[in-house]
C-alpha cells in the first residue's frame, strides 16, 4: 500500500475537481442576466399583479403601479375600469403563469375562463416606469394591445321557467314574454323580468351576457336567481381598435355557444301561495308561510320580507322566551290587575286602557302591555338582545344563497343592542320603539318555537346550492318552548286571538296592533287617531306543527285580533 496524500495535496486535488463546477455556474449566471432570470423584480411584479387580480385585490393592483400612473388613475376609477371590464367578458376566473421580460417589458400567459366566451388563453401584457408597473389599457385584459378595448357580440338562451315544489310552472317564457300559467298570484313570488328602472348599468346583468338596458330579472326570484334563470349566454368576444371601427374590425378572442338552464324548483306551495294573496285582498302589507319541520318558504304575498314595521305584541313571544329562561317570570307568576304600569320612565298602558291581569298564561292570552313592558326591564337588556338574535333579529333573511341576497338587499329585522335602547327596553318588550320586523321574520319565530325550540334557515329553493349559507340555531330549550306553545295556543282559545281558530286543526298564536305615528286626524275627544298595524303570527296543528305564519296588514281598520288573525287562520286552513 502506497502512503495517504498529504494535506496539501488533498487541496489541489479538490480545486482541480471545483473549477469546472465554478465554470459552469459562472455561465448560467452570465446567461441568466442576459436573458433576464426568474426573480427579477420587474417579472416578479408582472406574476404579482396577475396574483392579487386573480384574489380581486384591486387595491394591491393598483399599489404595484408607478408613481406617475397612480397620480394618472384614482383607486376608485381603477376598480371601475376592471369591473366593466371583467362584465363585458363575462369573467368568471383567472391564472397566471410564469412571466418573461425584460427591464422594461413583460408577459404573463393567463387563462382566462368566461361565462359566454369560453376559456380565453392570451398573454397579459406589462410595460415598466421608473418605479412600477405602467398604467396602459392593455393590463384590462389578456390578450388586449396598446390601442384596444373590449367588445362582444352576445346571444342568450331562453330563459328557465320557475316551478312550485309539485313540479308545476309558476313563471315560464322568453324573459320578454313571461307568463304565469298558475295565476298572477304567483307574481308575488316569483317577482317580475323588465328593464332596469335607473340609467345606471347594471354590471350584474352585463356580466350575465344582457346589454345595458336590456329586460332582465328585476324583482322576486326572477332577480336573486338571475343568473340561474339566465343559463349560459353565448356569443364572440373581441379586442377593437380604441378609436372605432365594428366588431369585425376587431381581433376575436372567445367564443361560445348558449346554452338553456333547467328550471328552477322552489319550494313554494301553489295552494297556499294562492291563498295568502286571495286573503291579503291588496292591502298594504305581506303574509308569509314557513313549514315548520324544513323551514322552506311555502308561500309569500304582498311585503312578506320587503318592508320593516314594528310588530307590536308578536314580539311578546320573543319575551316571553326570555322571561322564563331568565326565570323572570314562570308560569306560575300571578299579576296584578292593571290599566297601565311603570316602565322605561314612563307609563304604559294596556290597548284601550283595558284592565289587564292574572296569570302568566292569562296576561299572555289577553296581551298586557302592562305585565310585559316591566317584564322585558326585568329581563334585562343583555338577555332580551341575545334571546331576540336568537331567533333571528339583527341578521338577514336566510332565504336566498349569498349572492341571492346580495341582489335582493333586503331590509334587516332590528333589535337593539344591549347597550343601545337608552329608554326604549321595555317597550321593545312589547315590540314597539326601535323593534322592527316582517311577516317572515315573525312567520321564523313561530317556527322556531313549533321546532321545539330551533329556529331553522328558510330556504325557498329544493336546489341545495342555492340555499341560504346558514345552520339551524336552538333558541331556546325544548321545555320553554313547549312552554310558549302552550301560552300561544292560550290567545286563540280564550284570548285576542281566538278569529284564527280553524276547523283543521288547533291554532296557536300571538296577535299584535302597532302604532306607528299619527294619522292627521283627531277623535271626537280631539286625541290624535294614531296609524296601526295589525299582527298575527303563529303556527298548526299546536299538537304537531305544520306550518307556521305570520300576517301584517298597515294602517289597519282594527287591531291584530280583528283584522290579522282570520287571515291567518284562512291561510292555514287553506294549507292544512
Amino acid at each position: 500500500m502506497g502512503r495517504p496524500p498529504s494535506r496539501l495535496e488533498r487541496q489541489k486535488r479538490l480545486k482541480t475537481r471545483a473549477l469546472p463546477l465554478v465554470g459552469i455556474a459562472l455561465f448560467a449566471f452570465i446567461l441568466g442576466a442576459i436573458q433576464g432570470c426568474p426573480g427579477s423584480p420587474n417579472r416578479d411584479a408582472a406574476e404579482s399583479y396577475v396574483e392579487a387580480w386573480q384574489n380581486s385585490d384591486y387595491e394591491a393592483m393598483h399599489g404595484m403601479l408607478s408613481t406617475k400612473s397612480q397620480e394618472g388613475i384614482s383607486l376608485e376609477r381603477f376598480i371601475v375600469r376592471y369591473g366593466e371590464a371583467e362584465a363585458q367578458a363575462t369573467l368568471e376566473s383567472i391564472e397566471g403563469g410564469e412571466a418573461e421580460g425584460d427591464e422594461t417589458n413583460a408577459e404573463v400567459p393567463v387563462t382566462a375562463d368566461t361565462l359566454a366566451f369560453g376559456t380565453i388563453e392570451q398573454p397579459l401584457k406589462f410595460t415598466f416606469g421608473s418605479d412600477g408597473i405602467a398604467w396602459q389599457n392593455s393590463l384590462l385584459f389578456p390578450g388586449l394591445e396598446l390601442d384596444e378595448e373590449l367588445t362582444r357580440t352576445t346571444e342568450l338562451p331562453q330563459r328557465a321557467g320557475i316551478l312550485a315544489d309539485d313540479g308545476q310552472p309558476m313563471a315560464k317564457g322568453p324573459v320578454d314574454a313571461r307568463e304565469y300559467p298558475l295565476g298572477d298570484s304567483m307574481i308575488d313570488v316569483t317577482g317580475i323580468t323588465g328593464a332596469p328602472e335607473s340609467d345606471t348599468i347594471d354590471l350584474n346583468s352585463v356580466r350575465l351576457g344582457y346589454e345595458p338596458g336590456a329586460i332582465t330579472g328585476i324583482s322576486g326570484l326572477e332577480l336573486a336567481f338571475n343568473g340561474r334563470l339566465t343559463g349560459t349566454p353565448g356569443g364572440t368576444l373581441y379586442a377593437k381598435p380604441i378609436d372605432g371601427g365594428t366588431e369585425d374590425e376587431g381581433r376575436e378572442l372567445g367564443s361560445g355557444e348558449p346554452a338553456p338552464a333547467e328550471p328552477l324548483k322552489t319550494t313554494i306551495d301553489p295552494e297556499l301561495q294562492d291563498a295568502a294573496v286571495i286573503n291579503l285582498a291588496g292591502q298594504s302589507g305581506g303574509v308569509a308561510v314557513l313549514d315548520t319541520r324544513s323551514g322552506f318558504v311555502k308561500a309569500l304575498a304582498g311585503s312578506a320580507y320587503s318592508v320593516l314595521q314594528p310588530p307590536g305584541s308578536t314580539m311578546k313571544i320573543v319575551t316571553a322566551t326570555a322571561g322564563l329562561e331568565s326565570g323572570a317570570a314562570t308560569l306560575d307568576s300571578s299579576y296584578d290587575y292593571l290599566t297601565e304600569a311603570p316602565a322605561d320612565g314612563r307609563m304604559i298602558q294596556n290597548a284601550h286602557g283595558e284592565i289587564c291581569g292574572g296569570t302568566f298564561t292569562e296576561v299572555f292570552a289577553n296581551s298586557c302591555n302592562s305585565v310585559f313592558a316591566p317584564l322585558a326591564e326585568q329581563i334585562g337588556p343583555e338577555e332580551m338582545t341575545a334571546v331576540s338574535e336568537r331567533f333571528g333579529f339583527n341578521r338577514p333573511p336566510q332565504v336566498w344563497d349569498p349572492e341571492g341576497l346580495a341582489l335582493v338587499n333586503p331590509p334587516v329585522p332590528t333589535i337593539p343592542k344591549a347597550d343601545e335602547y337608552e329608554s326604549d327596553l321595555g317597550v321593545s318588550g312589547i315590540g314597539q320603539g326601535r323593534v322592527q320586523a316582517t311577516p317572515l321574520m315573525m312567520a321564523s319565530v313561530a317556527q322556531a318555537i313549533a321546532n321545539k325550540g330551533v329556529s331553522l334557515p328558510t330556504p325557498i329553493t329544493r336546489e341545495p346550492e342555492l340555499q341560504p349559507d346558514a345552520e339551524p340555531v336552538r333558541v331556546t330549550s325544548q321545555k320553554i318552548a313547549s312552554q310558549v306553545a302552550d301560552l300561544m295556543v292560550s290567545v286563540v282559545t280564550f284570548g285576542t286571538g281566538s278569529a284564527a281558530a280553524i276547523s283543521e286543526g288547533q291554532v296557536a298564536g300571538k296577535t299584535g296592533t302597532a302604532e306607528v305615528g299619527p294619522s292627521g286626524e283627531v277623535d271626537s275627544e280631539g286625541e290624535d287617531i294614531l296609524i296601526e298595524d295589525a299582527w298575527f303570527a303563529g303556527f298548526a296543528p299546536s299538537d304537531k306543527p305544520r306550518l307556521a305564519v305570520a300576517v301584517m296588514i298597515i294602517d289597519a281598520s282594527g287591531d291584530g285580533g280583528t283584522v290579522a288573525a282570520p287571515i291567518a287562520g284562512a291561510v292555514l286552513s287553506a294549507g292544512l
